[in-house]
């Protein structure tokens, strides 16, 4: 029987698992798919799990639960040895191994792409994950409830000042939902005003969300400043020390909360621990049917989709156009990959991936969003109805679109669901200081300190040959993931993309 190991669980990787269980016939093959979490992070969902709009796990599908007929293993895939038909995997415990295969496919997901800024690694949170996003919303809420008990001053306005780095989707979607969020809070604290909230994106280009026009990402700018936040262009983040943001344009102020949301970095699995093709980005050298190769030389069993792989975009009037990084390429051309693999198992007929974009949508909070198909432009309410409409859609698996979906009706009916759950990222302080009153972050045992730094080590660094893929620790340490897409927080694992890939999560149509 033929061992398919799939690399990574992200969108590609779970449908092109999915497509293959509905695809293969019993004992034609084995398919195992290697990745640290049990779960598929629907990432376009995140920004609304910031906000409390969106439960956490309702962003999160359980693959176990829908891939019953594959082999999943907990672990990170550390090296790939074609030559040798075998992957290096390394486990949340024990020793690394070698495991054999007969097709690969790579669908390892990109990092957050991160530089050597002072405090960044202290400070930032990535926008990545479930987890990055629950403490988001956790830290905001909890930075009300100990600013509401201080007078006005300096620390009050550090406590309410958000500072969100990177103006591509993802970025700007959350900065919206929070910037939200933290407006409907202000009913439920009469001690603050509005004149208290500091809400600040910093963007290096000159625009926000590239993925629209000109005039749609201007409105966009316009609208967030009306609703009193700051929006920094041709800006960078010079340094975060202890919270201190120092930008570019000589601004300086104390942000608690700094969000980074600065585009993405290939895997570094991808980038340096492969015998495969890579281009000058480290991407995958990927033909339009999704084989790794060149259109002469194609990798046999080799096959590869989403962030790392340099898919040709047969789409695009452009020559020499990849397909974007988004979550709506991604899950075709999983669908894809499975279908093609089974048809090259069988002596098929193998096909091209072609995608013509339906437009690009986006939730700027509630209520709130913009919606872009070529000259066709839609704002505000009605964009983000088809917003909440197409995603709710997307999801995979109904169950997922059930729940998702009640909760909208139950916050419509009631409201936001306004409780902090920070606690519980330090679930043993009630039990260490037995009720004594302790100050935040006192308390802590040495336990805690062994189980935050074997935390850490498992992230490791590039030179290890770990897959570094930020938000991988649990929810104790988030601020973490930023730190992953360094080596050693000396500098980046992988250099800057040059193309779109950059701005964060796409929401294409």
């Amino acid at each position: 029987m033929r061992e398919i190991v799939i690399v990574g669980g992200g969108y590609a990787g779970f449908y092109t698992a999915w497509g293959l269980e509905k695809a293969l016939r019993r004992g034609e093959a084995r398919v195992t798919v290697v990745d640290p979490r049990p779960y598929m992070t629907y990432q376009p969902f995140l920004p609304e799990v910031t906000a409390g709009s969106v439960e956490a796990r309702h962003a999160a599908v359980s693959m176990r639960r829908h891939l019953r007929r594959t082999r999943l293993i907990a672990g990170r895939v550390t090296e790939i040895s074609n030559a040798d038909r075998t992957v290096t995997v390394r486990p949340a415990s024990g020793a690394d191994y070698e495991l054999r295969y007969d097709t690969i496919v790579v669908t390892a997901g990109a990092v957050t792409r991160t530089f050597p800024i002072p405090g960044l690694a202290q400070q930032a949170i990535g926008l990545k994950h479930v987890e990055e996003a629950v403490a988001i919303r956790d830290r905001l809420m909890t930075a009300f409830d100990q600013a509401a008990s201080l007078p006005p001053g300096a620390e009050r306005r550090k406590l309410l000042t958000v500072t969100f780095v990177g103006g591509g989707f993802s970025g700007v979607e959350g900065f919206g939902e929070l910037l939200s969020l933290a407006t409907a809070m202000l009913k439920s604290y009469p001690e603050l005003s509005f004149g208290d909230l500091s809400f600040h994106l910093v963007e290096a280009r000159g625009r926000i969300l590239p993925e629209v026009g000109d005039k749609p990402g201007a409105w966009v700018v316009r609208s967030l400043e009306r609703r009193g936040a700051h929006v920094h262009l041709n800006t960078q983040l010079v340094s975060a020390q202890d919270g201190h943001v120092v930008l570019s344009s000589g601004e300086e102020f104390d942000s608690a909360l700094v969000v980074w949301t600065a585009g993405n970095a290939s895997n570094p699995v991808v980038h340096n621990h492969t015998d495969l093709p890579v281009d000058e980005r480290g991407l995958l050298v990927v033909r339009p049917d999704l084989r790794v190769g060149t259109g002469s030389e194609p990798v046999p069993d080799v096959w590869a989709a989403g962030d790392d792989a340099a898919v040709p975009d047969l789409a695009s009037s452009v020559t020499g156009a990849h397909t974007v990084p988004n979550a709506q390429h991604a899950v075709r051309q999983g669908k894809r990959l499975a279908k093609n693999i089974a048809a090259s198992l069988r002596g098929g007929r193998i096909r091209n991936y072609r995608h013509s974009s339906l437009g690009v949508v986006a939730t700027l909070g509630l209520g709130r969003g913009i919606f872009q198909y070529k000259s066709i432009v839609i704002k505000g309410l009605p964009a983000w109805l088809m917003h909440r409409g197409y995603h709710v859609l997307a999801v995979p698996t109904w169950e997922r679109k059930v729940r998702v979906l009640t909760v909208w009706l139950t916050a419509a009916l009631f409201g936001r669901d306004l409780v902090s759950l920070v606690s519980v990222q330090h679930p043993r302080d009630a039990f260490v200081t037995s009720g004594n009153p302790q100050r935040s972050g006192e308390g802590r045992t040495a336990a805690d300190g062994e189980a935050r730094a074997d935390a850490s080590a498992w992230s490791h660094s590039e030179d290890s040959g770990t897959v570094l893929s930020p938000g991988t620790l649990t929810a104790r340490c988030p601020a973490q993931a930023v730190t992953q897409g360094m080596g050693m927080g000396s500098s980046p694992v992988s250099g800057p993309r040059p193309d779109s890939r950059a701005a964060g999560g796409v929401k294409s149509l």
